[in-house]
């Protein structure tokens, strides 16, 4: 086959990394990629969103299947535009992204099937959100209802935090028109963790445990980021709380969506909390996460592409997966100013060294670039160094000893990823 993964971070060099080495790829490409990716696939400078450029290109390159990485081009309606000219994709449709599109419209989903999750009120209104919050009281969650890179979420502990919230999201738009509907959402306490399912639209297969970690700082402090690191699997989420989260949360929103004649095909990605009473959701997203995703197909021995294919064409129940036992975890190295503005063009060295010395090393890059020469930082995440050990602490241990032989002054990380994990 022919392939081509859309998206330009480390989830997009994941994917590649291990698709490349799937013996049905005869030749990879990625759009637009980025200068990590490049020594896996051949990249095009096509932007996630530039719907008629990205189909250009499968037919100059006679891209035989799509994988697409971010979220943009799914809400967006990539899937339908290349599905309606006969070119396979690996991802759900536009109706279906919603999912992810619309905070609003997985509660309203929850609230209709039944689906464990916190209390809300839809709002689109600066005054009508406060007086929900004044009559709720703190802690309480705000929410962007629409896409804002991970970053739309307030989980306020005071009144004044979650007042604040409001005029950041709706009057002074720091997320555009994300932010032009609300939800104002009851508080869960607990433990979070990433679940992740591939489903065809009927049946799920469930993928392995991660847990993320969305602060920028050490112990989970300070503003929310789109993840700082994660590791797999999550210890937290037992074989049985697994097997609720698929009966009481995966399959009914799957049996939901078809019901509403908008079947879901790809990565169902539920972020959860176990609370006291059990796993309660706390969104849906419609992809891979990212940097869960760095994590899992570092641990996966199935064939990726096969799995992929087998989504798309409606017949997962004939797939099942392979996971190496050992875990998995990986650490974000962010630019100086993140998640704020972070500074771009800083130099990075050291690579090859840090990789070079363990096999159980892979580093992937999420937003470099290469100028006269030199790799540069050129996003917020810059790098994931991922490591594989018998234990967490092993991993950890070995992800850190990584990052250390990394020589990039405008670079910071948080030094306590898999801390819940090797806590217990």
């Amino acid at each position: 086959m022919r392939v081509l993964v859309v998206g330009s971070g480390a989830r997009e060099h994941a994917l590649c990394w291990a698709i490349s080495a799937s013996p049905l790829c005869e030749a990879l490409y990625c759009a637009p990629g980025n200068p990590g990716i490049a020594a896996y696939a051949t990249c095009a400078k096509v932007g996630v969103t530039d719907l008629s450029g990205l189909l250009q290109l499968c037919r100059d390159e006679r891209i035989d299947f799509v994988v697409i990485g971010p979220e943009a081009p799914l809400v967006a309606g990539l899937v339908d535009h290349l599905e309606a000219q006969g070119v396979k994709c690996f991802g759900p449709t536009q109706a279906a992204a919603a999912l992810e599109g619309s905070k609003g419209f997985t509660k309203d989903l929850c609230a209709r099937m039944n689906i464990p999750t916190g209390s809300y009120l839809r709002v689109t209104d600066a005054e009508a959100a406060k007086a929900e919050i004044r009559r709720r009281g703190a802690p309480i969650v705000v929410k962007a209802d629409g896409l804002a890179a991970g970053k739309g979420v307030v989980v306020a502990m005071t009144l004044g935090e979650a007042l604040d919230a409001v005029d950041m999201l709706m009057l002074e738009k720091r997320f555009g028109d994300a932010g032009a509907e609300l939800v104002i959402e009851e508080y869960l306490a607990g433990e979070e963790v990433s679940f992740f399912a591939i489903t065809d639209g009927t049946h799920a297969l469930a993928l392995a445990s991660a847990q993320d970690h969305k602060s920028v700082g050490e112990g989970d402090t300070g503003p929310n980021t789109g993840g700082m690191g994660a590791y797999s699997p999550a210890p937290a989420l037992t074989l049985d709380l697994e097997a609720r989260v698929m009966a009481e949360i995966i399959r009914p929103a799957l049996t939901g969506m078809a019901q509403a004649g908008t079947p879901f095909t790809g990565v169902l990605f539920a972020g959860l909390m176990l609370t006291a009473t059990g796993p309660q959701l706390i969104e849906f997203n419609a992809r891979f996460g990212d940097p869960e995703c760095e994590v899992l197909l570092r641990r996966l021995k199935s064939d990726l592409l096969t799995v992929l294919v087998a989504a798309r064409d409606g017949v997962l129940d004939r797939v099942s997966l392979r996971w190496d036992d050992r875990a998995a975890l990986g650490v974000v190295l962010a630019a100086e100013g993140y998640p704020g503005d972070p500074v771009k063009g800083t130099e990075i060295k050291g690579l090859e060294a840090a990789a070079e010395n363990s096999p159980e090393i892979e580093i992937f890059h999420a937003g470099t670039a290469q100028r006269d020469g030199k790799l540069i930082a050129d996003g917020g995440r810059v790098l994931v160094v991922t490591a594989l050990g018998e234990t967490v602490k092993a991993a950890q241990v070995a992800a850190y000893s990584a990052v250390d032989q990394i020589d990039w002054p405008g670079g910071f990380c948080r030094r306590d990823i898999g801390w819940r994990a090797v806590g217990r």
